[in-house]
């Protein structure tokens, strides 16, 4: 008898089992992608104000990371792999991007069917994400709407940094949270910025002679 008893029967048992996880495993991996590749198209729409598309964008982002979890589902031990969780996260951020350039309630975990790390998470970026819309607002001249934008920013970060807890538990919110504070100085910062040079320039029209 060579090798180990029994040895044979056991690796042709697990070879199988091994073989569906891998299988499993790489059809969540391109669904994530597809998520990922979703929700980034959806966020462009919303920078070009093409709302009814990035909705649209949105609903195939859902159903994708639903596909996606429920393909993972009879496997439990992929399912915190951690591609899944930062895709979803991305549709996190698409969503909430749409939310709050439109002024709608902000979604929630359930009804966007993800866990909370990953929702906490995207939400920071979402915020981070807003930058952008706030710049070409202040371009517009639209003040009032980039100074609504930019304490929706403030918002997220005042509540997310309440979410005080080990970075294993959060999956890094709190380096998520301290770039998004730099991103709200720096918003901040131009927004005032702008602010002063258009007073200036309405003084120095006032007394421009007639």
């Amino acid at each position: 008898m060579n090798g180990i008893e029994g040895w044979d029967d056991i690796v042709q048992s697990l070879r199988p089992i091994m073989e569906a996880r891998h299988q499993t495993r790489e059809r969540a991996l391109a669904q994530c992608r597809k998520l990922i590749q979703t929700s980034s198209k959806c966020i462009r729409h919303v920078h070009r104000q093409q709302f009814d598309e990035a909705r649209a964008l949105l609903e195939d982002a859902k159903a994708l990371a639903a596909e996606a979890r429920t393909g993972l589902s009879p496997h439990p031990e992929l399912l915190y792999a951690g591609y899944l969780q930062d895709a979803e996260k991305e549709m996190v951020e698409a969503a909430a991007v749409l939310a709050i350039v439109l002024g709608e309630a902000c979604p929630s975990p359930s009804k966007l069917g993800v866990e909370v790390v990953s929702y906490l998470n995207g939400m920071g970026e979402a915020a981070s994400e807003m930058r952008r819309y706030v710049l070409d607002q202040m371009r517009g001249g639209k003040m009032p709407e980039a100074e609504r934008l930019l304490q929706a920013m403030e918002t997220v970060y005042d509540d997310l940094i309440t979410f005080d807890y080990p970075d294993s538990l959060t999956g890094g919110l709190r380096r998520t949270c301290d770039a998004l504070r730099a991103v709200i100085e720096r918003t901040r910062s131009d927004l005032t910025l702008t602010h002063s040079q258009r007073e200036l320039l309405d003084a120095l029209r006032d007394a421009k002679p007639q």
